[in-house]
């Protein structure tokens, strides 16, 4: 019989769903779909690139797993937000985390339309991504048990495309057949053949693909048994950030020269195309729809959450409150789609440029969170506290990824004009969470 929480869900998430949402969290379509255009612009040396952010997200993981065995909660890092910062930083991080699944909501239904087209070009992309939606929001409003299940099945279809790339990639690279081989990082202009200033430039995007890792964090007030079974799925995905990300980027560098690969098609796809498989392209297109339907589902989870917690201390408009009979926070996952909807529009008016925008933006809203929790378990370890799953290195570990977070930031405004138009943002942001903010005291006091 499943028990109920404090905040009214259930614990209807057992090890092997919370395991793959990790999973599914650390797997998305910035690798499957982003690396490609990222291996032509920055050549070989990219994979520098998914490791230094790599090392980032791993320390923030630790962050988080620390937070989580010290006060499991759904709220996640707004909870911790409010209590080691202040309530202010609470509402500020809420809202930023919105907004980041609000734009890769936008992206990803925006991959969607671009994918689906590919087989049926007469279909209206618009009527594709409703659609897409529809799916989605419907999985998450019936109930948490479902949502577990139907990413499990997700995660399993990506890690099994990923497993078969490396396998496959590891054997050309071994046997040198066709043109494989290590060579291949070296050659055509060297590990650098653009530049290392284009490396750099490149982070913004790769941060985006490491996005919603932190995930596993805010299942932890609907798991059983939290404390036995969050350390294992925070562990995961550390191993899963080496192999799955470095070590494919590595071997994409590898199997084929990084000049052979483009923007807008999966260098997963030019791999197994110059092998001569006719059905790779329509197999890594059903895996990409797979991946952006997962993040969709991911982010109407999340924010129904977040938006929930912050409702119930009045930070968020009142109906985002509302649970179902179901004990799924129906509110805040009908907001969130409706903004799903709302930004879809961009798709009509900059077709090409998208996707781009609304992951650059995304990417301030996870940089927020991050940012966010290894500040939080700085405080927590000040206050005294001792966890049985300690962050490495902390404090100096913590101070270090701070300074990463804050080079990606300062650095988007010299990259592509995408990523200019997502820091131009940042003052408006900024004045929209204050006079948010404002208003929350205001009605407080009154």
């Amino acid at each position: 019989m499943r028990t109920q929480t404090e905040e009214g869900y259930t614990h209807a998430l057992g090890n092997r769903q919370v395991q793959m949402i990790a999973i599914g969290g650390a797997i998305g379509v910035g690798l499957f779909l982003g690396s490609g255009g990222r291996l032509a612009a920055a050549g070989p040396a990219l994979v520098l690139s998914y490791a230094a952010a790599g090392v980032a997200a791993f320390f923030v993981m630790r962050a988080l797993g620390e937070l989580v065995l010290y006060r499991p909660v759904s709220g996640s890092f707004v909870e911790y937000a409010g209590e080691f910062i202040g309530p202010w930083a609470a509402f500020a991080s809420g809202w930023m985390y919105w907004i980041n699944w609000a734009a890769t909501g936008v992206a990803e239904l925006t991959a969607i339309a671009a994918y689906i087209h590919y087989w049926a070009p007469a279909f209206p992309q618009w009527l594709t991504a409703l659609l897409a939606l529809a799916f989605v929001m419907t999985v998450n409003l019936l109930s948490v048990r479902l949502f577990g299940e139907l990413e499990f099945w997700f995660a399993m279809l990506k890690v099994v495309a990923i497993t078969v790339f490396l396998v496959v990639g590891l054997v050309l690279v071994v046997f040198a057949v066709g043109e494989a081989g290590p060579h291949n990082l070296v050659s055509h202009g060297g590990f650098f053949p653009t530049g290392f200033p284009l490396v750099l430039m490149s982070l913004q995007s790769v941060v985006f693909a490491y996005a919603s890792i932190e995930l596993v964090g805010i299942t932890a007030g609907e798991t059983a048994r939290p404390h036995e079974i969050m350390p294992k799925a925070i562990n995961g995905v550390v191993w899963r950030i080496a192999i799955f990300y470095v070590g494919s980027v590595a071997l994409l560098a590898m199997v084929l020269p990084w000049t052979a690969y483009s923007a807008g098609t999966s260098p997963f796809v030019t791999v197994f195309s110059g092998l001569g498989v006719p059905w790779a392209a329509d197999a890594m297109n059903l895996v990409v729809i797979t991946a952006a339907l997962s993040s969709c589902n991911s982010g109407l989870y999340a924010t129904g959450r977040i938006l929930r917690s912050m409702a119930m201390k009045q930070e968020a408009p009142r109906f985002a409150g509302a649970l179902s009979t179901r004990h799924v926070p129906i509110g805040g996952i009908l907001f969130t789609a409706l903004m799903f909807l709302a930004g879809v529009a961009l798709f009509y008016f900059l077709p090409e440029r998208a996707f781009n925008i609304a992951t650059a933006v995304a990417s301030l809203g996870v940089i927020t969170t991050w940012g966010v929790l290894v500040h939080c378990q700085t405080r927590l370890r000040r206050s005294g506290h001792r966890s049985a799953f300690p962050m490495p290195g902390s404090p100096y570990t913590n101070w270090l990824t701070l300074a990463f977070l804050a080079l990606v930031v300062l650095l988007m405004p010299f990259a592509d004009e995408d990523q200019r138009v997502a820091f131009y943002l940042i003052p408006l942001l900024v004045v929209a969470i204050a006079a948010g903010w404002w208003t929350v005291r205001r009605r407080r006091a009154s």
